[in-house]
C-alpha cells in the first residue's frame, strides 16, 4: 500500500503516524499542522469555549504520541481516531458540568471562521452577524444533533467515518443529521438578525459513504 495520498502526493496520515512512532519529530509536526484545525473547530463548536477547545486539541495530540495511544490503522483512518478522542474529551467535560454546555463568554468568534474584510463595512458586519447567529444555533442544539452537524456539515467527515467516531450505525447519522438541519433552520429562520445569510452559511454536506 502506498504511503502517499493519491490526490496530493503528500504522505498519508498513517505513514506519518508510523514515522512518528519511530521518533520522527517532523512527522508529528506535519500531522499536527494538517489535523489541528479540524480538531480545534470540532471542540470549539461542541463546547462553545475557545479555552476548552485549545486544551482538548492539546490533549488529543498528546494522546497520539503516548506509547499506548491505541490507534489501529485496521479500524479506520487516523483522522477519525483523533475526532473520537476529541469527542470523548468533550463528553467528559459535559458530564462534569452535568448539563449541555452553554455558550461560554470566552468563546472566540474569529476562531470559528476566517471572514475577509470587504470594501463595504455594512456587508462585513452583516456577515459577522450571520456567523454569530449560526454559532449560537449550533451550540444550542442537543449534543447528539450538534456533533453530527459539526462532523458532517462543518468538518465534511463522510457518513461512514462519522458513524465510527460516534459509535452508531450510518442510518443513525443520517437521521440525526436530517433532524439537526431541521432544528437549525427553525432556529435561524426565527432569528430576526441576519437569518437569511446564516441559513446560506450552512452549506449542504459533501458527504458520501
Amino acid at each position: 500500500m502506498s504511503s502517499l495520498a493519491p490526490q496530493t502526493g503528500l504522505p498519508t496520515d498513517e505513514s506519518l503516524f508510523e514515522r512518528l512512532r519511530a521518533g520522527d519529530e517532523a512527522a508529528f509536526l506535519a500531522l499536527y499542522r494538517r489535523r489541528q484545525g479540524g480538531i480545534y473547530r470540532f471542540a470549539l463548536h461542541m463546547s462553545g469555549s475557545a479555552v476548552l477547545a485549545e486544551d482538548i486539541t492539546q490533549e488529543v495530540f498528546l494522546a497520539l504520541i503516548r506509547a499506548d495511544s491505541g490507534y489501529d490503522p485496521r479500524r479506520g483512518a487516523l483522522s477519525g481516531y483523533l475526532f473520537g478522542i476529541a469527542r470523548k474529551l468533550v463528553l467528559r467535560h459535559i458530564e462534569r458540568t452535568r448539563a449541555d454546555v452553554a455558550l461560554a463568554p470566552d468563546s472566540d468568534d474569529s476562531a470559528l471562521s476566517e471572514i475577509s474584510v470587504t470594501d463595504d463595512p455594512m456587508v462585513d458586519l452583516t456577515r459577522r452577524e450571520s456567523i454569530d447567529a449560526l454559532r449560537h444555533a449550533i451550540v444550542a442544539l442537543p449534543r447528539r444533533y450538534r456533533e453530527v452537524v459539526v462532523l458532517c456539515d462543518l468538518d465534511e467527515v463522510d457518513y461512514a467515518a462519522a458513524a465510527r467516531i460516534l459509535e452508531c450505525p450510518v442510518g443513525t447519522v443520517r437521521s440525526r443529521l436530517h433532524r439537526a438541519r431541521a432544528l437549525l433552520l427553525h432556529k435561524l429562520l426565527h432569528n430576526e438578525r441576519g437569518s437569511r445569510l446564516a441559513v446560506g452559511a450552512l452549506k449542504p454536506a459533501r458527504c458520501a459513504i
